[in-house]
Parts: C-alpha cells; sequence; structure tokens
C-alpha cells in the first residue's frame, strides 16, 4: 500500500532557481518539498556555466529577462556580500573591431540605458589597452555591473537556508506521473511506494521542464538541447575584466567570450549547437571555431586552447525563430502548477528575482 504526503508546495529540481524558490516560499509557507532526481543539487545547467552575473543590457527592455536579469543582478550581489560567497563584480568590455562593430556598441548602449543599467561608458582602443594590454579592439562599451561568482557555494548557501526554513529536499527522486484533482495533484515518483498531494507545483525542472509540464497535458512547449564548449588557456591569467565581442545580427547569440575563475584562470566559451544526447564530453572538431573566434580579440596559439568543460542549456523553440523570452506562467486550466520553460542564461543572475515573482503569481 502506498504511503501519501502532503505538501502546500512541491518544487520539481533543485538546480539554482529551484533552490532560490524553495528558499523564497520557505519564508510564506511550512510545508515545503523540493524533489531532484540527481544525487545533489544543480548537476546540470546550474554547474555547467560561465559562472557570469550579468547586467541586462541585451535584451528588448519589455521581457522577463531584462526585468529579472536588471532586479537579479543586484539581489544576488547583496545575496552574495550578507552570506560571504565569493565573488567579484569585475564588470566586462563590449568590444568592436571594426566600424560596422562600432555601431552595434551604440545600440547596445542605448538598449543598456533604456534597461536602467549605470555605469556604461565607452573607451578607446589606447583606453582599452591601459586595463587590458593584450586585447584587441577599435572601441569598447564597459559594463560594469557585470560579474563572477562561485555558483556551487550559492547553491550550498540557498540549500542550507531552505532546510533551516523546513524544506524537506529530496535527491535521487524522479516524477514519473503527476495527476490532476479537484484542488490538489498528485505526483508519483518513480518509488511506487510513495505519493506526494499538493495544491502547487513548481515545474523547475530545467532541460526536462517541458516533459514534466506534459505530464499534466500543457503541450504547448518544446525544448531543444542546446551544448556550448569551453577552451581554457594556460597563458592568459588574472585579466581585470572579461572580454565579449558584439553579439550576432540577430542578438540570438553572444559570441566566444572569456571566462574567468576567481583564482585568474581563463577560458572561452561557450558556443552553440542542437545536440540530441545529454553529454558533457566536448566536440573535439569545434576548435576551429575557438581558434578562429578568439584571436579576433586576443592572441592565443592554437597549442594554448586545452578542452575545459562543456554544458546544456534548454533552448525554447517558437516560430520563425523569434526572440526567446523566459516562460513562467501559472497555466490558466491547471491552478497553481507554475512552469518556468527555457530558463537559459541569465537564470543564474535572475535566481532570487524569479523566485519573488514566483510568489506574486501564485494564486
Amino acid at each position: 500500500m502506498s504511503s501519501i504526503y502532503e505538501f502546500d508546495v512541491v518544487v520539481v529540481g533543485a538546480g539554482i532557481v529551484g533552490l532560490a524558490i524553495a528558499w523564497e516560499l520557505s519564508t510564506i509557507y511550512e510545508n515545503i518539498l523540493l524533489i531532484e532526481k540527481e544525487h545533489s543539487f544543480g548537476q546540470h545547467g546550474s554547474s555547467h556555466n560561465s559562472e557570469i552575473i550579468h547586467s541586462g543590457i541585451y535584451y528588448p527592455k519589455e521581457t522577463l529577462k531584462t526585468k529579472l536579469c536588471v532586479e537579479g543582478n543586484k539581489l544576488l550581489y547583496q545575496f552574495l556580500e550578507r552570506h560571504k560567497i565569493p565573488h567579484k563584480k569585475c564588470g566586462k568590455f563590449i568590444i568592436a573591431t571594426n566600424a560596422e562593430e562600432e555601431k552595434v556598441l551604440e545600440q547596445l548602449y542605448n538598449q543598456g540605458i533604456e534597461n536602467g543599467l549605470d555605469g556604461l561608458e565607452f573607451l578607446n582602443e589606447r583606453e582599452v589597452r591601459a586595463i587590458e594590454p593584450q586585447v584587441k579592439s577599435t572601441k569598447a562599451l564597459h559594463v560594469p555591473s557585470t560579474g563572477i561568482v562561485d555558483t556551487h557555494s550559492v547553491m550550498r548557501t540557498l540549500e542550507y537556508l531552505s532546510q533551516e526554513n523546513g524544506v524537506i529536499v529530496l535527491y535521487n527522486t524522479e516524477l514519473c506521473d503527476i495527476n490532476t484533482k479537484i484542488n490538489f495533484y498528485e505526483l508519483t515518483t518513480k518509488d511506487d511506494d510513495v505519493i506526494i498531494q499538493t495544491e502547487v507545483v513548481i515545474n523547475s525542472a530545467g532541460l526536462w521542464s517541458d516533459q514534466i509540464a506534459k505530464m499534466v497535458g500543457i503541450n504547448n512547449y518544446e525544448l531543444q538541447w542546446c551544448k556550448g564548449d569551453y577552451y581554457r588557456t594556460s597563458k592568459h591569467k588574472n585579466m581585470e575584466k572579461l572580454i565579449y565581442p558584439v553579439p550576432d545580427p540577430d542578438g540570438k547569440y553572444l559570441g566566444i567570450h572569456t571566462v574567468l575563475d576567481l583564482e585568474g584562470g581563463l577560458s572561452f566559451g561557450p558556443n552553440a549547437y542542437y545536440v540530441e544526447d545529454l553529454d558533457y564530453n566536448i566536440t573535439p572538431c569545434n576548435k576551429h571555431q575557438f581558434h578562429k573566434a578568439i584571436n579576433r580579440y586576443l592572441d592565443v596559439s592554437w597549442e594554448d586552447l586545452h578542452p575545459a568543460t562543456t554544458g546544456i542549456r534548454p533552448k525554447l523553440q517558437t516560430e520563425n525563430d523569434v526572440f526567446k523570452d523566459f516562460v513562467i506562467e501559472n497555466d490558466s486550466e491547471h491552478e497553481n502548477f507554475i512552469n518556468l520553460i527555457g530558463i537559459e542564461s541569465p537564470g543564474l543572475t535572475s535566481c532570487l528575482s524569479i523566485a519573488k515573482h514566483i510568489k506574486e503569481i501564485i494564486k
């Protein structure tokens, strides 16, 4: 006979966003369950990324990505300071290498001002070289609110704070079915002896969030897995700023940029290509792409590019491949079944603001 456990809220997925939601909701709910199919938190997108705190400069003002990123940037820095989590507000240079790219910088500057970013400024080639002598550019846009962070420490802290507030965290717990009842949802896990009942479900399952939605008959989301590789260098260290090229003309891809770690190491990435399988091995044939892209702004030899890591993010598929905003919806036909779909970058930056947004839309 199955055992039935009742909760006020069940959060599905213990990535950085799911952890932030569980913690935020623990301030108003006493009975919260956070379930995760892996053995620990953040085993996928949350631990396979650039660990960059984004500014919100790239996205149109009216989008959720902009609202939650700009707000989340401030909330995250406050959280990091309060809990003494390693991070560095280093800023970044978005660089141009020709006149056409300088026009893109002007557009980004205007977008940033419209989005409410502070401290944006242009630097000429001489000013860039005074800070980063090895960077090749004709002009740069300085974005001071960008930074880097130890993501694992953020997740560990969120897990601790959630559990301190009474959240029950279950790892190695995978959902296999969700049934809609009159006033609640009934969740079945692969452990057939356990049935979970709850009035509120937060679907924060990342790469599998579209599949979780389909369990209750919500079939209008489709995700594809988009992989990105990273390469590292051993000869360039201790750079002051993150270096980004201008994004592609469609704004769908930010380009292969530098990735700084808190010990001064330097990597590059990510690129972007769709995959069918969950495989975190680097695709070796992409090294040519990295070498060409990096050497437009920094001289790095072929021999000094070494495979580092990879990540896979959930890309929401839309008609005509238009701009892909975050989808965070309290489904109209399934009240308080809240879906978070396509939460890729800047999801890390936005995790705390996403959590506050979730709290506001629960009915």
